[in-house]
């Protein structure tokens, strides 16, 4: 690649040659006129005039050479199921759940809120959305009736998914009567309800609302269900704030922009290949879930393990046991989860066999040096702060160590010498 000053000179002095390369790593059903119409500030259209689609990048452009590659590995340590999909099995279930989606009455334009928690499914969710042009707006599963309530006023879904409970340490987290709470807050009631049933609480349905997933993926084991090509600027999703400085903003993603991004920074901020295993121990209700557990690795062909649990339970030692079985070659967590694993027994960080590692990425709030330094000598392995939020959908300070390798100083997300910044 060079070095990193040419590469960010470049991106700055040749700015529409160096993103037409960078769209050349997603497919495109229309080629795009204009990098970026930049006409009407502070609003921004990237790659005006083309069309594409985020669930086929994402897996159907990957049948040709991977169709039995892993690509989305579900594990959970609180129901003990751990399941694999290759890039074959995911287009099927995903075609499925749109199928599911479209008897419901969703069609594109439509906005589909997903309450779930981290399961298949919720991943099948997101995908189908998108394959027909549905904005998708997930709530994390963590939130009560009056968080949900708001969001579902502000996205005003025609329909939602959700499931009848998540699990956290051992214990059913019913999800089922908050979702009915909410509706009930809500003025904009939703016209359909589809509900997973995992068997962990009680199902109450309201008649002729709502829908048993189950029931209706069963009436469509066949769906072929196309891609449906959207503008470069057709909304993809909606992602709320948290809402902890005031009212929570709904972020609108583009799909082009974010497709190309997303792609751009598998290489060259990650480090990470197609064929490779990442594992972002996110949660989906977050950006970092959105970009780095379902679209990222996807787009990049690579397996991306989606893990319901504790980082403890069983035991300390479960995330590095998933990195040595499916050779995860790039980490992201939070330095919250490096501070619980500090607290462990060190020797579950040495039990097992990271030599497919190659770095670990740490965001989501400050990372002081002490947790840096002490998980980078655990593990022996790169430890990566970077910088982003929700309003901006993947980072925007960070180590491009997959252009030039670069060393790192804790306690400073992004830093590089003479201070310049990658994202």
């Amino acid at each position: 690649m060079g070095s990193y000053a040419d590469f960010y000179k470049r991106s700055i002095t040749d700015r529409d040659a160096f993103w037409t390369e960078q769209a050349a790593l997603i497919d495109w059903h229309k080629p795009f006129d204009q990098v970026c119409d930049h006409s009407k500030p502070p609003f921004a259209t990237w790659f005006k005039g083309g069309q594409t689609n985020l669930c086929h990048n994402a897996v159907d452009r990957h049948l040709k050479d991977r169709a039995d590659q892993n690509a989305l590995i579900f594990v959970s340590t609180e129901t003990n199921t751990e399941k694999t999909y290759s890039f074959r099995e995911l287009h099927t279930e995903v075609q499925r759940m749109a199928a599911v989606l479209q008897a419901q009455g969703v069609k594109q334009g439509d906005r589909v809120l997903i309450y779930m928690p981290m399961i298949a499914e919720a991943c099948f969710a997101m995908l189908a959305c998108v394959r027909i042009g549905a904005i998708h707006s997930v709530v994390f599963g963590g939130f009560a009736s009056h968080s949900l309530a708001s969001r579902i006023d502000d996205a005003q879904p025609k329909a939602i998914v959700s499931a009848d409970a998540g699990m956290r340490g051992g214990k059913a987290v019913p999800y089922k009567h908050l979702l009915d709470e909410a509706i009930s807050l809500a003025q904009h009631k939703p016209a359909k309800v589809i509900m997973v049933n995992r068997g962990l609480a009680d199902l109450l349905p309201v008649a002729g609302r709502d829908v048993d997933y189950a029931a209706e993926r069963a009436k469509v084991m066949d769906a072929q269900v196309p891609c449906v090509w959207v503008d470069s600027d057709h909304p993809s999703y909606i992602l709320y704030t948290s809402g902890t400085t005031g009212k929570p903003k709904g972020v609108q993603r583009d799909t082009a922009g974010y497709a190309v991004s997303l792609a751009a920074s598998m290489r060259h901020i990650y480090m990470a290949n197609p064929g490779e295993t990442y594992f972002s121990t996110s949660d989906i209700g977050w950006v970092v879930g959105h970009s780095y557990i379902i679209y990222g690795p996807l787009i990049n062909g690579m397996a991306t393990i989606m893990y319901e649990g504790l980082p403890t339970r069983p035991d300390a030692g479960i995330w590095w046991s998933l990195v040595e079985k499916y050779k995860v070659s790039v980490m992201f967590s939070a330095p919250t989860a490096a501070r619980v694993l500090k607290k462990q027994d060190p020797a579950f960080l040495t039990r097992y066999d990271l030599s497919s590692l190659k770095a670990l990425f740490l965001a989501g709030e400050p990372l002081d040096e002490p947790t840096a330094s002490w998980i980078g000598g655990a593990i022996s392995k790169p430890i990566i702060d970077n910088y982003w939020q929700t309003e901006t959908g993947w980072p925007i300070m960070a180590i491009c160590n997959g252009i030039e390798a670069a060393p790192t100083k804790y306690g400073s997300p992004g830093n590089r010498p003479k201070g310049r910044d990658c994202g």
